[in-house]
Parts: structure tokens; sequence; C-alpha cells
């Protein structure tokens, strides 16, 4: 489940080919593995509580994608592409925001539709890190999708 993850954020977090597309490349592929593994996600969450390991093997998971998150807003913010806040705490936010609606979207049945929690969770990424790129916010406002704009 992580390599699929990893994997699918690849060219975003290596910072190949343009932010924006590559932004919403890696969250489509987070939204797939949501869905498709959403229930595991689920039961992993709501026994961790009760369970001291389990709890640290779902913390651990959780966190090791804030340290590259915040690396790559970091590179960001040295570019001018993302304005200036401490990227560490908006990675994590911007995670745990991911797995919690990820898990209520796609944890039980009936599933939400992937394309909805795509375009609600592209539009919360892209106006947090590319909020001077109005012409991507603009296709979200009209469509509910950047990728029509």
């Amino acid at each position: 489940m992580k390599g699929g993850i990893v994997e699918g954020a690849q060219a975003w977090l290596s910072n190949e080919g343009d932010a924006v597309s590559g932004l919403q490349n890696s969250l489509r592929s987070l939204v797939d593995v949501g869905y498709e593994h959403g229930t595991i996600l689920k039961a992993v969450s709501d026994a961790a509580p009760s369970d001291a390991r389990l709890e640290h093997v779902w913390e651990t998971f959780l966190s090791s994608f804030d340290e590259v998150v915040s690396a790559r807003i970091s590179r960001d913010q040295a570019e001018g592409f993302t304005p200036e806040f401490d990227p560490l705490l908006v990675a994590r936010a911007l995670n745990r925001m991911d797995a919690g609606f990820l898990i209520r979207a796609f944890g039980s049945h009936p599933k939400a539709e992937k394309e909805s929690v795509f375009s609600a969770i592209s539009h919360i990424w892209l106006a947090t890190l590319n909020p001077f790129d109005t012409q991507t916010l603009d296709g979200f406002k009209s469509n509910g999708s950047a990728e029509n704009s």
C-alpha cells in the first residue's frame, strides 16, 4: 500500500515536470490506493488506539510521508511558488487530512465517488501550496476539477 502511494507521488516529490500536474497525479494515485484499501486503512485506524504496537506502526506509516512532503514544500517555497509557512506542520496537516478523509470516504460501503474525493483534496492541496496559481484554482471553482482548466 505504501509503495503504491510513494510510486504515484514520485514525480511530484522528486520535482520532475510541472508542479501542479505532478501534484494532481500524486493525489490521484493516493485516491486510487485509498479506494482500493480503504477498509484496511479504516480497520487499522480504528484498532490503533487500543493497541500500542499497532498505534506505533500506524503513526510511523503516516509520519513517513511528512518529511518528504515537507521537503517538497520547502523547495517550492525557495522558488517562490508556495507561500512561507512551517512546511513540516502543513505537510502533517495535509497528510492527516488525507488519511482521515480517505478513511471516511472509502473505509465502508457504499464508497464515495473517487472523482469527488480527488477533487476535494486536490482543491485543498492546491489552494494551500499554490495559491498564486489562480488559473488552476479558477478551474476548480467552475468545474470542480483542475483538469478541465
